[in-house]
């Protein structure tokens, strides 16, 4: 039999957002209980919303934008690796000792971050479980075409020139933030994350589930 698991945040007010973008609204327009036929709303969310998808073009000029991302590197084979316990940045010694096969194409790191989705924090996080710079060039070296973290952010906040996303971002490897591992066991599974298809866009809000055989 197959499990799915749902690893995407609800997008609705109270969703924890990046500091400085754009707060969730969700604007009824058209109503039945004003007599119209339907209910229709307007959402107002940014583009780094919630759980979604990092392309090239958010950090690289010129590079993919969210429109030109293989939907073949989004859906497939996957391993969620078990950082908990760990803090800070993620260094290569610290995914040595995560153990993620070689040869895997799609990683997806569960720590402690996803407990912030169960008790929203009053204030932003400053300290959050990220990759350092040396972490992403590892993840490169490894051939990780996709890595997905459980936070808004692969990166420290306020790392100058942010070199973490220019690392990973200008070598080919699509990042996924904001996903919600809480309910998931370390293993192999299979991932799909579908972003909207938002022309040069330079992320997408996704909906992100596993399957797993049992």
């Amino acid at each position: 039999m197959e499990r799915i698991i749902d690893v995407s945040l609800p997008i609705g007010p109270d969703l924890l957002v990046w500091p400085g973008d754009p707060p969730v609204e969700i604007l009824p327009r058209i109503q039945i209980s004003k007599g119209d036929p339907a209910n229709v709303s307007e959402l107002r969310i940014g583009t780094h919303t919630g759980t979604h998808v990092d392309p090239p073009v958010h950090f690289v000029p010129g590079a993919a934008g969210m429109d030109r991302v293989p939907v073949d590197l989004l859906v497939g084979d996957c391993v969620v690796a078990d950082a908990r316990g760990l803090r800070g940045q993620l260094g290569p010694a610290d995914l040595d000792a995560l153990k993620i096969p070689a040869g895997a194409t799609r990683v997806l790191v569960k720590s402690d971050n996803s407990k912030i989705w169960r008790h929203l924090p009053a204030a932003f996080p400053d300290e959050y479980v990220c990759l350092s710079p040396e972490g992403a060039a590892w993840v490169v070296a490894a051939g990780i075409k996709l890595f997905g973290v459980d936070f808004l952010s692969i990166e420290q906040k306020g790392a100058p020139g942010h070199p973490t996303h220019v690392e990973l971002l200008s070598n080919g490897v699509v990042i996924v933030e904001g996903l919600d591992l809480g309910n998931v066991e370390p293993g192999e599974y299979t991932l799909a994350v579908l972003p909207l298809k938002i022309v040069d866009g330079d992320g997408g809000p996704a909906r992100a589930v596993l399957f797993e055989t049992t």
